[in-house]
């Protein structure tokens, strides 16, 4: 009897920390975002003479999930500096996060630790359009590259190589 309550006790705790590792509803349940871009609700970032500067942009590519959308730095006319990614898509996942990353293009997940990155934050949903703020101290010539990364298992999901 003791060792029925020992072994059903174990088998809970494993699928507990399983399921809160891998969190495989994640893989059914979709995130959507429709964030207006920043001081322009309504309007295109590039209708008119005040909207902001864009700096630079890429469209992902799939590493290890299948994604799609574009990654684009703009300047706002604060100064500020946002990274908006439109028609985005990609597998849901724990633990996912927007990297600027310190290379050209990021097809594997050694190139990301590798080369350095700064994280932009977790990311909001895994389909549809979102705003990043950048930090004001990014240098841009340095960054090259919007990859979106499972910090949980080191995994690379897409990147997008920015050009100008």
């Amino acid at each position: 009897m003791l060792k029925r309550m020992l072994l059903l006790v174990s088998l809970v705790v494993v699928l507990t920390v399983g399921w809160y590792l891998f969190r495989p509803e994640r893989l059914f349940v979709n995130a959507k975002v429709s964030e207006t871009f920043p001081a322009m609700a309504g309007a295109k970032p590039e209708a008119s003479a005040g909207s902001p500067k864009r700096l630079a942009s890429g469209s992902f590519h799939s590493v290890a999930h299948k994604s799609s959308g574009t990654a684009t730095l703009y300047k706002l006319a604060d100064g500020s500096r946002v990274l908006r990614l439109t028609d985005f898509e990609t597998s849901n996942g724990p633990d996912v996060h927007v990297y600027l990353v310190a290379a050209q293009d990021a097809a594997d997940n050694d190139t990301v630790t590798r080369s350095g990155f700064i994280e932009l934050g977790s990311l909001k949903g895994n389909i549809g359009d979102q705003n990043y703020d950048l930090p004001s101290d990014v240098d841009l010539t340095k960054y090259k590259a919007v990859t979106i990364w499972c910090r949980r298992f080191s995994v690379n999901f897409a990147t997008a190589p920015l050009a100008e």
